[in-house]
């Protein structure tokens, strides 16, 4: 197994959020079961590279590419992604390294060429089948939460979905964070209802408007989502969606957005 596949730091936090593997049988136990280590760095190998799951190379990774999806099944139906996301937050939180006062939100399309749920007519692809990555992200750019859509989905339709899926981030005294102070978006967000139901849960919106003169400023804050969807895209298997399964690929969003939390840790640690 390549070891810069699953560094130390990463399998520390990964490891304790894995359900138990199932007991062998005593009579015609069959093969030994891959370790957990090498089948996560099966599935980092796809996830960094893009290749199909049955052209990962078994001798470089130590698993066969077939073993590293059926774990990564079993691993997202057991929650692993969205919980070892959470946890990092934490840690950065804990660092003074999450700036909750300014959040930005935007949605990002991408080709689906396998077909599956969460895919529809890409409005910007000529109506090819695509979906939609949606990202909230801090002041950093340091991923809160991130959900899939079909691509004909409008942005504005996840913005409260995308909320209510932020976790409850601890590390500090007190209540745990679920929500920014202020969040910024462009002008496909620009409507009133959203504006006064974002009130409604104590967030000040500041969305551009429609017809509004550019030179507004709220680049200067919004801007972070840009870079944040480049991140996660350089994970070439979610540059263009192959998963049929939504879940599998939501989780290795999710995969992909603890790595990111992490590299924000080694970076200031």
């Amino acid at each position: 197994m390549r070891s810069d596949l699953v560094p130390e730091g990463l399998w520390e936090r990964v490891a304790p959020l894995l359900p138990p593997a199932p007991e062998r049988r005593r009579r015609h136990p069959g093969r030994l079961r891959v370790p957990d280590r090498t089948a996560l760095a099966g599935i980092m190998y796809v996830l960094r590279t893009g290749v199909a799951w049955r052209d990962a190379p078994g001798e470089t990774v130590g698993c066969s590419g077939v073993t590293a999806w059926r774990r990564l099944r079993d691993w997202t139906e057991a929650g692993v992604w969205p919980r070892l996301h959470a946890a990092l937050l934490t840690e950065l939180r804990r660092a003074d390294l999450l700036d909750l006062g300014d959040c930005a939100v935007d949605g990002s399309h991408v080709r689906a060429l396998e077909g599956g749920d969460h895919v529809g007519p890409s409005p910007v692809d000529r109506a090819r089948p695509g979906s939609k990555h949606h990202l909230i992200v801090d002041r950093q750019g340091i991923p809160l939460t991130v959900a899939l859509t079909g691509g004909n989905r409008h942005d504005v339709t996840q913005l409260l979905p995308l909320l209510d899926a932020i976790p409850p981030i601890r590390g500090l005294r007190g209540r745990p964070r679920r929500k920014p102070r202020r969040l910024y978006a462009d002008q496909g967000y620009d409507f009133d209802k959203y504006r006064r139901l974002l009130w409604k849960r104590g967030i000040k919106p500041v969305i551009a408007r429609w017809g509004v003169p550019h030179g507004s400023g709220l680049g200067k804050v919004r801007w972070v989502v840009e870079p944040s969807f480049a991140w996660l895209h350089q994970f070439k298997r979610l540059s263009i969606r192959y998963e049929r399964r939504a879940d599998l690929h939501q989780g290795l969003l999710e995969l992909a957005c603890s790595i990111i939390c992490l590299r924000k840790l080694r970076l200031q640690t």
